[in-house]
């Protein structure tokens, strides 16, 4: 889709991964968390029912792929999957790896303390498992 746009927020909040067959992959710039969002590359879409029949088929494989890599690549002990959009209307959906000793463990990942930035070298290595996780899926 040549016209889809992506929330500012997102954009400034996050690093682009790359482009599945519905979703733009993104990953949360915060090392504390494998933090992964997958935004639906549908302009005008605020929740998960403006999505097509197929559409909506189409994201939960997305998700569930997204799950498998994230458990088998990156030893998550839980996948915390959400829609909220009370901050960023558009549609997208959080897929994060938990660790029974992360930083927010048991707590929610949302506005715990001041995000860490990852480096250069910290996003070539997620953004090489994560794309080698697809291509195996």
């Amino acid at each position: 889709m040549t016209n889809f746009q992506i929330d500012k927020k997102l954009l400034n909040d996050c690093i682009e991964i790359c482009d599945l067959d519905l979703s733009k992959l993104l990953l949360m710039n915060d090392k504390r968390f494998v933090w992964c969002i997958l935004v639906p590359m549908r302009n005008k879409l605020s929740e998960l029912y403006h999505l097509s029949d197929d559409e909506f088929v189409e994201l939960n494989q997305e998700i569930k792929t997204l799950s498998k890599i994230l458990i088998k690549k990156f030893n998550a002990d839980k996948i915390n999957v959400g829609s909220l959009g009370n901050i960023v209307n558009q549609l997208h959906i959080h897929i994060i790896a938990r660790r029974v000793n992360d930083d927010a463990w048991p707590s929610p990942v949302w506005g715990y303390e001041t995000p860490m930035e990852y480096n250069p070298s910290e996003i070539k290595k997620i953004k090489n498992l994560l794309i080698e996780g697809l291509m195996i899926n």
